[in-house]
């Protein structure tokens, strides 16, 4: 399961559509910081702020040849926070079913009998 502040940082760095953009652009394959910054409206030294939320939350892995910087997409972060949703997910249905079901016996217990 992930850590908190790992899982602090994935979320984090996915509550931005221009991140979500830039991942969903790198889940097809590694890419040029140029050409992840082409589609957006804004400047060169804003997108690249955006990428540095997606390193530091690992989202991304940087490789340098020279003057250029690729950028790839690492999964495992995003399988991590899934993980912890989906137990999570399932802990509070678990829950709430027992509590619809213990809702439902009182509710049972009390209605009044009727004789005929």
């Amino acid at each position: 399961m992930a850590e908190p502040r790992t899982l602090d940082r994935t979320l984090a760095a996915l509550a931005d559509p221009t991140r979500r953009a830039i991942l969903q652009r790198l889940s097809s394959g590694e890419a040029r910081v140029t050409e992840l910054a082409r589609p957006f409206n804004m400047s060169l030294n804003a997108v690249s702020k955006h990428i540095l939320v997606l390193e530091r939350a690992k989202l991304v892995k940087r490789r340098r040849i020279g003057r250029e910087h690729f950028l790839s997409y690492r999964p495992e972060p995003l399988d991590a926070a899934a993980e912890w949703l989906e137990h999570t997910r399932s802990f509070w249905a678990s829950r709430l079913d027992t509590l619809e079901q213990l809702l439902r016996d009182d509710e049972r217990t009390q209605r009044p009998t009727t004789k005929t």
